[in-house]
């Protein structure tokens, strides 16, 4: 029973559920590059690849910010400020997670393993970046949408350009939640000297931003699938994802920590496996993929 809670506060720490953010993306990129499914092997490490580096990131965060999470109401029940996870344990959690994500990539390319030290720079990067640039959403957002780039760089070994166009869609669409679930700590944030978009630029304005990265963030999402071109479920599901962004925003209320986790999270899980659905399917329609 002690092993089975201790995963589950592992899990607990890392958010293991939203894991949905990213991987869908990669998927759909993953399945672009290779005109259908890859190997079964490859599909394999990329998804260890994902899995390790992604919970590695919120791992190493966890304990980067634990001592600011203790402070502010909102996050002091978090697995490591209640000692439900020590941050010894958390640390070699991540340390272990980073060797699973360098071995993954080792496994798929070169390329893809030359550049698994740059992704674990990254990883550590943002936990610091609230501490000196409100741009903190963006980043987040940028290192996210790595996920996308490097299922590509999986099964191709090169750079191209609908990747490159999706993670930008990718950086803006968790830019625009992201800035939006941090408007429920602009009091905290200014208390402590952290920076923020709803800290440095207001309510009103944080709430502006978060719509116009999503307006960004679908157009990217457009063009990314129509530079392979693009059938009518494509455009159908595009229009959905427009619909439930529109409610994201309608909803939000930053005093009400359930609906900001609607707002921020739960829609936005919805998305991202409706591009996924809506991509592949189309994609199989119109042959893009065999």
């Amino acid at each position: 029973m002690g092993l089975i809670n201790k995963i589950r506060q592992f899990g607990e720490l890392v958010m293991f559920s939203h894991t949905l953010f990213s991987l869908p993306f990669a998927a759909v990129s993953m399945i672009w590059a290779a005109e259908g499914l890859p190997s079964a092997r490859v599909v394999f490490w990329i998804l260890v690849a994902l899995f390790a580096g992604r919970n590695a990131a919120n791992a190493i965060n966890r304990v980067i910010d634990a001592d600011y999470d203790k402070q502010n109401p909102r996050t002091a029940g978090r697995q490591i400020p209640q000692g439900k996870v020590k941050k010894s344990e958390a640390i070699i959690f991540t340390i272990a997670l980073m060797a699973v994500f360098v071995f993954a990539a080792y496994q798929l390319n070169f390329l893809c393993f030359v550049l698994s030290p740059v992704a674990i720079a990254l990883f550590l990067l943002y936990s610091y970046t609230k501490r000196w640039t409100w741009a903190c959403h963006i980043i987040l957002g940028a290192i996210c949408a790595g996920a996308p780039v490097g299922a590509w760089l999986a099964v191709t070994g090169k750079f191209a350009l609908p990747p490159l166009v999706l993670a930008a869609g990718v950086t803006f669409w968790i830019a625009g939640f992201d800035t939006l679930y941090g408007t429920q700590d602009i009091d905290f944030d200014k208390s402590v000297g952290l920076h923020s978009i709803p800290e440095r630029f207001g309510l009103k304005n944080a709430l502006l931003l978060a719509k116009i990265f999503h307006v960004f963030a679908w157009g990217f999402f457009f063009l990314a699938g129509a530079l392979g071109g693009i059938g009518w479920l494509y455009l159908v599901g595009m229009g959905v994802i427009a619909f439930l962004l529109s409610v994201e925003h309608h909803i939000v209320e930053p005093a009400d920590h359930g609906v900001m986790n609607w707002a921020s999270y739960h829609i936005n899980q919805i998305v991202s496996v409706l591009y996924f659905a809506v991509a592949l399917l189309d994609a199989w329609m119109i042959g893009r993929i065999g």
